[in-house]
């Protein structure tokens, strides 16, 4: 029987334990820190738009991981920027009684951006790939909030780079059964690449300034991703393309979830590590690897990592810092929508 090992018990990893154990289905959730710790001694407080409650769940610091099998499936749902160190301290662990590792099973990444799975990919053989769409929050320990209703998330799986098989259909099945709208596809990089070019807007929540500016900017932003993906050979995938319907998938109101505050404000919030540099700086990457200049995002990445190398974020930082440092006079932009987004 499939066990799922949950590596990272933020806003993803903690829901997808407490929807596993409210459906049966074996898992065992793992982390290090407050939240973890908070998890083993008092439970998750887990906030749906249903309601409320603590859950008891199977979880474990990562300095007592539970003896692992050849039929268990790891979902990995640290942030970006911690996959590596993650990926190191699981990949050789001793898997039975043979010599085999870790790195024999096959590994999910739900990671943002598009530098997961070919991180995972020297270590582990077996990488499958997860698109997912959640409006979630974790900013207090022992708490996430999820808003997705009347399920909790929309996941697209595949492997990586490409391809489909039994394990992928299997874990589309359990999510499914989980609560979540989930299906597979034999070319996950369109997905994710296309969610990118959503996601490198969130660095824009860390910025405060007239509405008019922030849109324009976020606007440039995007463009600027399209711009690299295609130079890169990336074609994104279209909603339509969906083999499942979402079209009465939404985020509730009044479920906790607000505006303006996706997972990299989240992390600022806590004063945790930046995945900035995963979202927006993929796409400088790709851009100084395709010879396209990328001026906002290169003046989002660089002064988030200021802010993150701060320490603290206690105020948002200045639009207006952001334009002068891409370099481009508020002229060009004020030519832009006014409602653009």
């Amino acid at each position: 029987m499939t066990r799922y090992i949950i590596i990272g018990a933020g806003a993803v990893g903690a829901s997808l334990a407490a929807q596993f154990e409210l459906t049966g289905i074996d898992y065992a959730l793992v982390g290090r820190g407050a939240q973890i710790r908070h998890i083993i001694d008092h439970g998750l407080t887990y906030q749906r738009p249903s309601g409320t409650r603590q859950i008891r769940l199977k979880a474990f610091d990562t300095a007592d991981v539970p003896a692992l099998g050849p039929a268990d499936v790891l979902l990995l749902t640290v942030k970006t920027q911690d996959v590596a160190f993650a990926l190191d301290a699981w990949a050789w662990r001793p898997l039975g009684e043979r010599g085999e590792t870790v790195s024999q099973l096959p590994i999910v990444t739900f990671q943002n951006g598009l530098a997961a799975e070919a991180i995972a990919l020297r270590s582990f053989p077996n990488v499958y790939g997860a698109s997912i769409l959640t409006p979630a929050r974790y900013t207090e320990t022992g708490k996430v909030v999820v808003g997705g209703h009347p399920q909790v998330a929309v996941v697209t799986i595949g492997r990586y780079p490409h391809g489909t098989d039994a394990i992928a259909d299997r874990l589309a099945a359990d999510l499914s059964r989980a609560d979540y709208i989930a299906e597979t596809t034999s070319d996950i990089r369109r997905w994710k690449a296309a969610k990118l070019t959503h996601n490198v807007r969130n660095v824009i929540e860390l910025f405060q300034g007239p509405e008019t500016l922030r849109g324009a900017i976020s606007t440039e932003i995007v463009e600027e991703a399209k711009a690299v993906l295609a130079a890169a050979g990336y074609t994104l995938a279209s909603p339509a393309e969906r083999k499942v319907s979402i079209a009465d998938w939404r985020i509730a109101e009044n479920s906790g979830i607000e505006p303006g505050q996706q997972s990299t404000w989240q992390s600022f919030k806590r004063g945790a590590s930046s995945e900035v540099d995963y979202l927006n700086g993929e796409i400088v990457l790709l851009g100084r690897l395709n010879g396209i200049a990328t001026p906002y995002n290169q003046a989002a990445q660089e002064l988030a990592g200021r802010a993150a190398q701060a320490g603290s974020f206690s105020s948002p930082l200045s639009i207006e810092t952001l334009l002068a440092r891409a370099e481009l006079p508020s002229a060009t932009l004020t030519t832009l929508p006014s409602n653009a987004a």
